[in-house]
């Protein structure tokens, strides 16, 4: 079974930092690019950031660029998200993405004093 799941999330104060992580299994991870994607409080989904299967080449959303990082380790089957910096306007649920393939279920930033 495809499956991807994230973990975490959690509640920080601005300008803390935080690594996401997802758990890939069921496809061959390291054919695929992987993507992150959030959708904060009544907002849209919007994407975050990609990571090619070559791992050498990645792609920021402007809102993110210089303060996210996203890596993988294909021997493990993982994908993380290290946010640096966070503001309040980070905070959402935030999902990992296989393109075409699977969606997981979400894990929770909050950003709050």
């Amino acid at each position: 079974q495809r499956q991807v799941v994230e973990s975490g999330g959690g509640l920080v104060q601005p300008g803390d930092s935080l690594r996401l992580s997802c758990a890939a299994s069921g496809f061959p991870f390291a054919s695929y690019a992987m993507k992150w994607y959030r959708q904060p409080p009544g907002k849209e989904r919007e994407w975050v950031a990609t990571i090619r299967h070559t791992n050498a080449f990645t792609e920021y959303s402007d809102s993110v660029k210089g303060r996210f990082t996203v890596s993988r380790d294909n021997d493990r089957n993982m994908m993380y998200l290290q946010m640096n910096n966070l503001r309040p306007e980070d905070t959402a649920v935030y999902y990992c993405n296989v393109p075409g393939l699977t969606w997981g279920q979400g894990t929770q930033v909050t950003v709050s004093s």
